[in-house]
């Protein structure tokens, strides 16, 4: 299958998990192109500014300095670590100046002839133009249906859960409501969100890769992703942030 990647130009944990996906996929399916959005940590677009004042405001000045130093760290030392990932491997970078769901954009991804459309971080809602494209398959890091939305880490932590999943799911036109193509769970045990964010990156590339072979095999078994069982969560607030803490659990 030919296999075009949409992500985002994160420099925190995607570079250090993209090998688990070029090399569960050599020698079987090729990725044909890589359409690189800006980076979008929490899933909506907004200036670097205005990203520090909410990070801030929301999640307190011990967070906001953690995460400004590894920022400023990526941006010295790994600045473009995700484009550079994907030219070692000889895949060409596609940028967009508009929404991935413009027309300009989509004659843009049309021209690399995917079979497959796969999503990791992904941080615009596909429309259905994108999807007649190709199938999309997008990484939701939790047990889908329960924790739809943004941030899945924290809000299972903030909830006390003893277990999370990541879900590869076929993408329709609601949000992370499509068919489950595979699932992993994951234990949380003493983990902090850092941690889990970690582990779930790195098993989903490998759930990725069984997923993407699954769908080659044209006939995949598809796990139910019940919306009577659903739960959606959205941006945190400050309150939702004291009761993370008070739940005991640790952002790092």
């Amino acid at each position: 299958m030919k296999i075009v990647v949409i992500t985002q130009d994160d420099p925190f944990y995607l570079p250090d998990v993209l090998p688990r996906l070029f090399d569960g996929l050599r020698g079987r399916h090729e990725i044909t192109g890589c359409v690189l959005l800006t980076a979008s940590p929490f899933g909506k677009k907004e200036s670097t500014l205005k990203k520090a004042a909410k990070t801030y405001r929301i999640f307190g000045p011990r967070f906001f300095l953690h995460y400004a130093r590894k920022f400023i760290w990526a941006k010295l030392f790994r600045r473009d670590a995700v484009r550079k990932s994907f030219e070692a491997q000889g895949i060409a970078i596609t940028t967009l100046d508009k929404s991935i769901n413009n027309a300009d954009s989509l004659a843009k991804i049309r021209a690399l002839e995917p079979d497959l459309l796969v999503s990791i971080l992904g941080n615009e809602i596909f429309r259905a133009s994108l999807m007649e494209v190709a199938p999309i398959l997008n990484l939701h890091t939790a047990p889908l249906p329960r924790y739809r939305g943004l941030m899945p880490s924290f809000w299972v932590l903030r909830h006390r859960e003893e277990q999370t999943a990541v879900s590869i799911f076929v993408v329709d036109e609601g949000i992370d409501s499509g068919l489950i193509v595979v699932q992993k769970p994951v234990e949380i045990g003493q983990k902090t969100q850092e941690d889990l964010i970690r582990e779930t990156k790195a098993l989903g590339m490998d759930a990725m890769v069984e997923a993407i072979e699954r769908m080659a095999s044209g006939a995949p078994e598809l796990i139910e992703n019940d919306a009577e069982k659903a739960t959606y969560f959205s941006f945190p607030t400050r309150e939702d942030v004291r009761a993370f803490l008070a739940a005991g659990a640790r952002f790092f």
